[in-house]
């Protein structure tokens, strides 16, 4: 089966309209036809090629078409198709139905829409003939493409709308700047639509641009910063190889100019007139001068120096970075009396050089500044600016020790007065004489006590007070040999009662406050002359104590005193005598002291003080614990009678623990009741403990066989009428049960009246919550009669 295509290409609007058919082979019998249209009959050749699938090529179809009727793509046609309308051709794929409509009986194929190559650049389709009765294909499915033809419709656009770049000034013709990049979205294989032409149209002469690769670069040499700094560029991209009639697109590009160092620093006048007053702190600012430099940055910083000129010991000058000024302070003191004019050369220098425009240079100025003293009323000046004074501290009271010397530095020589500041000399041990400046001590001096002074002296401009100035006086106190040597120390000298004579028991020093020039030299001797003991000088400020002889005891001396007298070598001599106190102690085969009291004897050999001191600490910690114990035991918490408080006048004593019934005898013995004659007047009440005691009074007698009720109140009365009674009411409650009970009464009062022949053997019958009172009572009976 031959399924045979036709595809109307249209190229460009002036080519000529060209039609061509091909015709595709078919897989089962392989034959294909391929019939050309378009030329005579006479020169028309069928070609046959056997076993061949389908051959294709793209077909064009070109876009943005401006009819207003479908445009016409290409016609399908099946050599099954005999004309007789049973033949249904099928379209699928990419736009099939919607885009691309096919007309089914005639195999015409129309786009339906506007199409853009941009949007999409081709679209693969399959067609197929099928039998319209039977539905059944009459031959298999082939693909195609329709390729959209491009036409130019897209102007060229610039990566970006604005652009940045600099350039440094005074730069070659050529050098580059940047590079600008368009793009075309036209199709760049087909014709000159995406072929784009860069040309510049704003910028020139100062720049040029590449047509091809969109570089900008220089045009004009030795362009100055200083002159102008920003240029704005316009360049244009055109397509179609910059033909007439193509599309364009513009972009700017904004081109600053950087700074080079090609301008030296300058001056603004040769000559600088400055002054100051002659009392300006050292370090302290007089004036600025600035050399101004056209460049910026870096390439236009200046450093400014003093090259010249009688001031340059005086005066320097420092370069003010931030503002790019050269300030000028003062070295030294001025001095208006002594020079009241100095003049500078000072020059500016770039510090950052550009090898290539050295020879625009120096890159450097100079210029002259005169700086004058102006005069100021100063205070007064010192000839020094401390004095150290030495004084030996032997000297009288009024003793001129020395003097300071004070001026008015001022043209006028005014007089001064001296004077002591007083906050200085708070002990007023210095004076000074208020002319001459002459210092005097107005006390003893001390060196042992403080060896140094330090005091001020003020001097005072005579003619204007406010004038004062002051100067430290250092005063050192020169020694005199005023101290006798003494025992370095406090010696603890001990003796062994089995000394042997001639041996060492003690090494003296002494110390002397005094500091001869020559260093200390001690001499050591004894006072008298001493049978027990001797003193050897060392000969190295240090002297020895010997024993003359042996056998000490503590029991007949237990302490000697031995008198030293201590010598120094200065001028004058200087003694005096200690006392070194020598004990007489036990010690052991080693010389070492055990014991040095002679009532240590009484205690046991192998018992040290600090072991009795530890065992009498002992014993007296655990008399303290006992004596402790003892007191807490004695301390008992006595319970209030009186439960509550809130009612001071009605207070009821509660007993809230029952009782045992006719056993208990612990607290009141109810069979007092009922027979009134037994009860002990003398009786405590033993549930409570009196605090106090009160005599007791004898009571009325009851009547036998008075009833409780009876006693009750008569017992009553005479509580009420009791002067001895407590300060608060007692109530005791005493209740029966009454003759209403089964069981009958079981109160022992009422018991005390029976002759005691009472049978309660029907205790018995009343169950078992009264067998324990049953077995009592039945018990008690087979007692009695026994």
């Amino acid at each position: 089966m031959i399924l045979k295509h036709c595809i109307l290409l249209l190229l460009l609007a002036s080519c000529p309209l060209l039609s061509f058919m091909k015709t595709l082979s078919d897989r089962t019998n392989g034959d294909t036809q391929v019939k050309v249209t378009g030329i005579s009959e006479s020169d028309e050749k069928v070609l046959h090629r056997f076993k061949r699938g389908w051959m294709w090529n793209h077909f064009f179809l070109l876009e943005e078409y401006t009819g207003s009727d479908y445009q016409y793509v290409g016609k399908l046609h099946s050599d099954q198709d005999r004309g007789d309308g049973s033949v249904k051709y099928v379209l699928f794929g990419d736009g099939a139905g919607s885009l691309f409509l096919i007309d089914e009986n005639s195999g015409d194929i129309h786009a339906t829409k506007r199409l853009d190559r941009e949007e999409k650049a081709y679209y693969t389709l399959r067609a197929q003939a099928v039998n319209k009765r039977t539905g059944r294909p009459l031959e298999p499915e082939s693909e195609f493409v329709i390729k959209i033809h491009d036409i130019n419709d897209n102007e060229p656009k610039f990566t970006k709308k604005n652009y940045e770049a600099s350039v440094p000034e005074m730069s070659d013709v050529g050098t580059f700047v940047v590079q600008v990049t368009a793009t075309d979205a036209d199709d760049a294989s087909y014709g000159n639509s995406a072929k784009l032409v860069y040309s510049i149209l704003q910028g020139q002469p100062y720049f040029s641009v590449e047509p091809a690769t969109g570089i900008i670069r220089t045009a004009l040499p030795n362009m100055n910063r200083e002159n102008k700094e920003k240029y704005q560029v316009v360049i244009q991209a055109k397509d179609m190889a910059g033909q007439m009639g193509g599309l364009s697109g513009t972009a700017t590009v904004n081109i600053t100019l950087t700074d080079v160092n090609d301008n030296p620093p300058r001056f603004i006048q040769s000559t600088y007139q400055l002054s100051t007053s002659e009392s300006a702190d050292i370090g302290s600012s007089i004036g600025r001068i600035k050399a101004n430099d056209a460049d910026v940055g870096k390439n236009a910083d200046i450093q400014y120096s003093i090259i010249g000129g009688d001031g340059m010991d005086v005066f320097n000058i420092v370069t003010d970075r931030a503002t790019g000024e050269g300030v000028i302070t003062i070295k030294k003191h001025l001095d208006f009396e002594n020079k009241r004019m100095y003049t500078l050369k000072v020059e500016a220098a770039n510090t950052h050089l550009d090898h290539r425009f050295l020879h625009l240079g120096p890159f450097k100025d100079t210029a002259t500044v005169r700086i004058t003293v102006q005069d100021v009323d100063e205070p007064p000046v010192f000839s020094r600016p401390s004095y150290v004074i030495e004084i030996h501290e032997d000297n009288n009271s009024g003793s001129i020790m020395g003097a300071v010397t004070a001026w008015d530095p001022d043209a006028a020589n005014n007089p001064v007065r001296y004077s002591v500041d007083r906050h200085t000399d708070m002990d007023r041990i210095f004076n000074i004489d208020s002319t001459n400046g002459s210092i005097s001590i107005l006390k003893h001096l001390d060196r042992e006590t403080l060896p140094w002074h330090n005091i001020s002296v003020i001097a005072t401009e005579i003619s204007n007070p406010k004038q004062t100035s002051r100067v430290p006086v250092f005063i050192k106190v020169l020694d005199v040999n005023d101290n006798a040597p003494e025992f370095a120390m406090f010696y603890e000298t001990f003796v062994c009662e089995n000394v042997k004579a001639g041996q060492l028991i003690q090494t003296i020093s002494a110390v002397d406050t005094d500091e001869p020039l020559v260093g200390h030299k001690f001499f050591f001797t004894l006072n008298t002359m001493n049978p027990n003991f001797t003193i050897n000088d060392n000969e190295d400020n240090t002297a020895s104590i010997l024993t003359k002889r042996g056998g000490f005891s503590r029991h007949e001396t237990n302490t000697y005193l031995l008198s030293v007298v201590i010598s120094d070598n200065d001028y004058p001599i200087q003694s005096s005598t200690s006392t070194l106190t020598v004990r007489v102690c036990a010690c052991d085969s080693r010389g070492n002291m055990q014991s040095c009291n002679a009532e240590a004897l009484i205690f046991p050999a192998g018992l040290s003080t600090g072991a009795l001191i530890a065992i009498l600490l002992c014993i007296i910690i655990l008399l303290i614990i006992v004596v402790l114990f003892a007191a807490l035991r004695r301390q008992k918490k006595k319970e209030p009678l009186i439960i509550s408080k809130e009612d001071v006048r009605d207070n009821i004593v509660s007993y809230n623990d029952e009782g045992g019934g006719e056993e208990d005898t612990q607290a009141f013995d109810i069979g007092t009741l009922r027979n009134p004659k037994v009860m002990d007047a003398n009786k405590l009440r033993r549930d409570i403990i009196p605090e106090m005691l009160f005599p007791f009074r004898r009571t009325s007698p009851i009547k036998d066989n008075a009833d409780v009720r009876d006693f009750i109140n008569h017992r009553l009365e005479e509580n009420d009428t009791d002067p001895t009674a407590p300060p608060y009411d007692s109530l005791a409650t005493y209740a029966y049960e009454g003759n209403g009970s089964l069981a009958e009464s079981l109160s022992s009062v009422e018991s005390a009246a029976t002759d005691g022949d009472q049978d309660y053997d029907y205790l018995s019958n009343w169950g078992p919550k009264f067998k324990k009172l049953a077995d009592m009572y039945i018990g008690k009976d087979s007692d009695k009669d026994y």
